[in-house]
């Protein structure tokens, strides 16, 4: 039972006091933690939130980690050392410091750190008890940027990447209470630190130029998760492409264990279906089957019948479940096809950002206020942009039959040449990927937005191109490109990764970045037999200033550019769907213009404060008619 493990209710164990020098001498000797692969359906273990108030301290100059001479601080914050003597110099304190909410952005919960990019430190508590027969590990959502963790003062692990989730293993970190009478030990205080760390780099991904709010901290969900010593590390459940006319569907199923065992007894089912597979693992801890059931008797998940099914599994004694939908997506010619029907993608694009202000979201009321104007607004498809959004958000969309193109953040002038920045983002696209793959929503991985052209960035993209299709080739590959061969009235989409994606999608602002009386005079020229999405257009206005049509930033110049911009729109051949930039005004450093944007992004169709702006109707009335 996880109250055995997790006895959080008990009076807190007083540790055994040791020295200073006694906690270095420890730390010097421990075999530190490490990342373990990202971990299938996290939600489907027992856990233990450690969401809630935490300790955090502004370290501007890291003097937690450096020293003096920038070497590692051996008495740096990660050891929460306390004066053992009167003498004693400790000059930090996390018990004494400030609390924050976690999941959040430091941005938004301290006013000194609204456009602070640097290291803030956070510090939890948690009572455990260690048990031989089972594993635990520590799962973060997301930690914007570069992350350490610290467990009980032992080195636990480091990630970097702002999007995506990871978890560490930390059984072997973890310390436990003096036995009770019954000769089980007591659950002990065990500690977690962590180094966050959000400055800018020009070889990080995203680089050193963005156009969205650089939010700093622990970001999302973390849990203390228990596992058995074997479990299943990843599976996956799709349904195979089939003729119209085919009676037989078929689900194709793998399973990955943690461990390269064979032996290992594994079991898939689906109640409803009437299917049930038992699987024994090889020698490389795989299985793999087809799961076989009658057409007519299978549901597919679509926008109008967002239907999932309950499915089960099990390894050796252990079981888990999940929902999943079953749907197949694929192009032809200049058509994307959702089981096998030409579908026009009704879209919006969407920052991770809170409904009415500012700050990271991260709730399941966030996703489903944002995702209900999205309906409202009559879209059956979101663009999560700039990067992987939360695993609510995604899921919400999946229960509301909202289609979703997810991405990384790849985004205007990467590091192309550098070895580091490519491993970076091929990661944070393993770990997108590996969260979401059996997400029957998620239809389109996007590799990048607004790329300039170049041979290195060609080979760089191509590369997260093949590895996305490596990682899963049930789904569309795509990235917003920009039209450089503009000419008059004329833009020609000419990209050399038009090779490397299903779907030809460009963002375009004409109106914003050109007249928008150009707009009815212009040519669109896309040399490929390929599906074409709009990924971006719009034009900003602050919500509540009016004005002439021909104004900017008035309610009427934005509504005016849309109904110019659909107009022009329904005149590109094989347009195949849109998601407008963007569904709602979200902070950015960029936008600086007193009394107008005082920094926020303004091409929101709905206000920062959730009103809806004239250009949203505008919207609504074309997505009705298409």
């Amino acid at each position: 039972m996880l109250s055995k493990l997790y006895a959080h209710e008990t009076v807190l164990f007083i540790m055994k006091k040791f020295s200073i020098t006694i906690l270095l001498m420890a730390l010097a000797i421990v075999v530190q933690a490490k990342l373990i692969p990202l971990v299938q359906n996290i939600s489907a273990y027992e856990s233990l939130s450690l969401n809630g108030a935490w300790n955090y301290i502004v370290d501007v100059q890291e003097e937690g980690y450096y020293d003096y001479r920038m070497n590692l601080n051996r008495w740096g914050f990660f050891l929460n050392a306390k004066p053992q003597r009167p003498e004693d110099l400790i000059e930090y304190d996390f018990d004494k410091s400030p609390t924050m909410q976690i999941p959040g952005d430091w941005n938004t919960q301290d006013n000194r750190l609204f456009f602070y990019e640097g290291t803030v430190w956070f510090k939890t508590s948690f009572q455990a008890v260690p048990m031989s027969d089972y594993r635990t590990l520590l799962y973060f959502g997301a930690v914007n940027y570069d992350c350490h963790v610290w467990v009980n003062g032992k080195e636990a692990g480091h990630h970097v990447g702002g999007f995506t989730p990871f978890n560490l293993d930390i059984t072997d970190l973890l310390v436990q209470g003096p036995s009770t009478p019954s000769g089980h030990p007591a659950p002990a205080e065990n500690t977690v630190i962590v180094k966050v760390d959000n400055k800018r780099h020009k070889d990080a991904v995203p680089t050193l130029i963005f156009d969205w709010w650089n939010y700093g901290g622990i970001t999302r969900d973390v849990r203390l998760v228990k596992v058995p010593p074997v479990y299943l590390e990843d599976y996956s459940l799709q349904l195979q492409k089939a003729d119209a006319k085919a009676k037989v569907r078929q689900i194709s199923f793998t399973a990955q264990l943690n461990k390269q065992e064979a032996g290992h007894k594994v079991c898939v089912s689906i109640p409803e279906l009437k299917l049930e597979q038992q699987l024994t693992t090889d020698a490389e801890g795989k299985v793999s089957a087809t799961l076989k059931v009658n057409a007519r008797k299978l549901s597919l998940w679509s926008p109008d019948n967002p239907k999932r099914y309950q499915v089960f599994l099990s390894l050796d004694t252990a079981k888990y479940a999940d929902e999943i939908g079953f749907r197949t997506i694929e192009t032809r010619d200049k058509q994307i096809l959702l089981n096998g029907n030409p579908i026009f993608l009704k879209g919006i694009s969407i920052h991770e950002e809170k409904p009415n202000g500012g700050g990271r979201a991260n709730s399941v009321e966030d996703a489903r206020t944002l995702l209900s104007w999205a309906k409202e607004l009559g879209c059956n498809f979101v663009r999560l942009a700039h990067y992987p959004h939360n695993e609510n958000m995604v899921r919400e969309a999946e229960r509301m039959g909202i289609l979703v193109w997810s991405e990384i953040p790849c985004y205007w002038t990467i590091a192309w040449k550098a070895p580091g920045t490519y491993k970076n983002a091929e990661q944070q696209l393993t770990e997108m990927i590996r969260r979401d793959h059996n997400r029957a929503n998620i239809i389109i991985w996007s590799i990048a937005n607004e790329t300039p052209h170049s041979p290195e960035r060609d080979a760089f993209l191509g590369n997260l191109a093949k590895h996305a299709r490596e990682l899963d080739n049930t789904r569309l590959i795509s990235m917003a490109m920009e039209v450089t061969g503009a000419s008059n009235y004329v833009n020609r989409l000419n990209d050399n990764m038009n090779e490397y994606v299903d779907v030809v999608s460009f963002n375009q602002y004409i109106g914003w970045y050109r007249d928008v009386n150009d707009a009815a005079m212009m040519h669109w020229e896309i040399p490929y037999n390929k599906p074409v999405i709009i990924s971006e257009f719009g034009g900003g206005a602050k919500a509540g200033y009016h004005g002439a049509k021909n104004q900017r930033w008035t309610e009427e110049f934005q509504e005016n550019l849309y109904r110019e911009n659909t107009a022009m729109l329904d005149k590109i051949d094989g347009l195949a769907g849109t998601s407008p930039w963007i569904l709602k005004d979200f902070r950015s450093p960029r936008r600086v213009l007193p009394g107008i944007q005082d920094y926020y992004n303004r091409k929101g169709l709905v206000s920062d404060n959730g009103e809806k702006k004239k250009a949203f109707y505008v919207l609504k009335a074309w997505y009705e008619g298409k």
